[in-house]
């Protein structure tokens, strides 16, 4: 497994949109710094790209890359290496190029601009871990919409649904909720809802950390009094982790059963 992780990260790192995606970063890094020195405003501004474009990353090269080995994978399966090792290295391999590209092309203008002697580190740190969460997430869940499907456009067309369903439609969906049924609590109701969407738990992780949870109304005052304290903060980390040993569970599941 582990040398198939590393032939994985490093054939994508090798890939020119690696680069794409890591200069992206480097560049949206040291021009925020630049035109605002607040460091803490640049933390908020990365949240909202961050929190929309690392999970759509994710999702297409998790997906693209499946496709686009799975004649490297036949031949794999052909050699007396275990089906979980195949899979399970790629993936590990694909997301932590992408994390890597994240935190180095983020990590390098901010260190440049003193990171470490400002009082936001932990919110600049916060905003990487989820960043790293919600890469390794959308990548195991397009890992195994791959693996799902043998369509490569249905397999692209569901990943990028997914997506798009996590990242827009939910919160609509969440929003017209909280309207309809305004005349009862929601509080068990919307802490629940934010647990089953890991963009809008990792989008309220840091917005608490930045705190202007007043800014999110009556909802903000439930989540800051829940995710506000350390049992809350574990949960919520817990939760994120829970999205991602999910996943690789059924990326194992499935290689095990498919008949390639």
């Amino acid at each position: 497994m582990i040398k198939i992780l590393k032939y994985s990260f490093f054939d994508l790192m090798r890939s020119r949109w690696s680069y794409v995606y890591f200069a992206f970063y480097l560049l949206l890094g040291f021009v925020l710094l630049f035109l605002n020195t607040d460091v803490s405003k640049a933390v908020i501004t990365l949240m909202n790209v961050v929190i929309i474009l690392v999970p759509l990353m994710g999702t297409l090269f998790g997906v693209m890359y499946y496709y686009n080995s799975k004649e490297f994978i036949e031949l794999l399966l052909a050699q007396p290496i275990k089906r979980t090792s195949i899979f399970i290295g790629q993936y590990l391999g694909v997301a932590t190029s992408l994390t890597f590209s994240l935190i180095v092309g983020l990590g390098i203008p901010f260190l440049v601009y003193g990171i470490f002697k400002s009082d936001a580190i932990l919110d600049f740190s916060l905003l990487l871990v989820t960043g790293g969460f919600l890469t390794f997430i959308f990548t195991a869940i397009s890992f195994y919409i791959g693996l799902s499907n043998e369509n490569k456009i249905k397999g692209f067309g569901y990943a990028i649904v997914f997506w798009l369903f996590m990242a827009v439609i939910y919160d609509g969906l969440f929003l017209i909720s909280l309207i309809v049924f305004e005349a009862y609590p929601l509080d068990t109701f919307s802490l629940f809802a934010s647990l089953a969407n890991p963009i809008d738990l990792s989008r309220i992780l840091i917005l608490l950390k930045l705190d202007i949870s007043a800014l999110m109304g009556y909802t903000g005052a439930i989540f800051q009094k829940f995710f506000g304290t350390q049992w809350g903060v574990v949960i919520a980390m817990g939760v994120l982790l829970l999205w991602v040993i999910v996943p690789v569970f059924l990326i194992r599941r499935k290689a095990l059963k498919k008949d390639f």
